[in-house]
């Protein structure tokens, strides 16, 4: 929570954020429009790396210090959502389907894996990437916007045999 508390713990810090598993969010920054995301842009990793590495001095103007987090404010839940449509390799869409969230499926720690959808047209949008998954921080990852896809789409999971993303309707 403060500089006297994190400072013995600089070197670990680094290395948790460089192998992303601090903040624990396993979705990669700019691979989908994700709404609350929790990702450390590569400019956040680098300040971090840099810090460390100048020897981790503490800041000079305490009024730059963000404010405390409030942890008495209860987690926001999770919006409800509807029917899941589960993805393990690809899945042609039979009729049009919108979706709002995507969450994985039957994926091992540790694993990775990618979500994309082909629409007819032959646009491709990259829906999420899954990188060093961890189920004890697994979570519903809510798009920036729905998705609306006309039938026909194609979505597609890769590495095959990784596992299964479950896209999730509105309710």
């Amino acid at each position: 929570m403060n500089y006297q508390e994190a400072r013995p713990w600089a070197k670990a810090i680094k290395e948790e954020v460089l192998e992303r598993r601090m903040p624990p969010y396993a979705a990669v920054k700019g691979f989908g429009e994700l709404r609350d995301d929790q990702a450390l842009t590569q400019e956040d990793l680098h300040v971090i790396a840099d810090w460390v590495e100048g020897g981790s001095p503490e800041g000079d103007d305490p009024g730059l210090l963000p404010k405390a987090p409030d942890f008495s404010k209860p987690s926001r839940p999770d919006k409800k959502t509807g029917a899941e449509t589960v993805v393990s390799g690809n899945l042609n869409l039979k009729t049009a389907s919108t979706f709002v969230a995507v969450r994985a499926r039957n994926l091992a720690d540790g694993a990775s894996i990618q979500a994309v959808a082909e629409k007819p047209d032959g646009t491709i949008l990259p829906l999420i990437w899954l990188y060093d998954y961890k189920s004890k921080f697994d979570r519903v990852y809510y798009f920036r916007a729905p998705l609306a896809f006309p039938a026909g789409t194609k979505i597609q999971t890769f590495p095959a045999g990784a596992g299964s993303v479950a896209l999730l309707a509105a309710q």
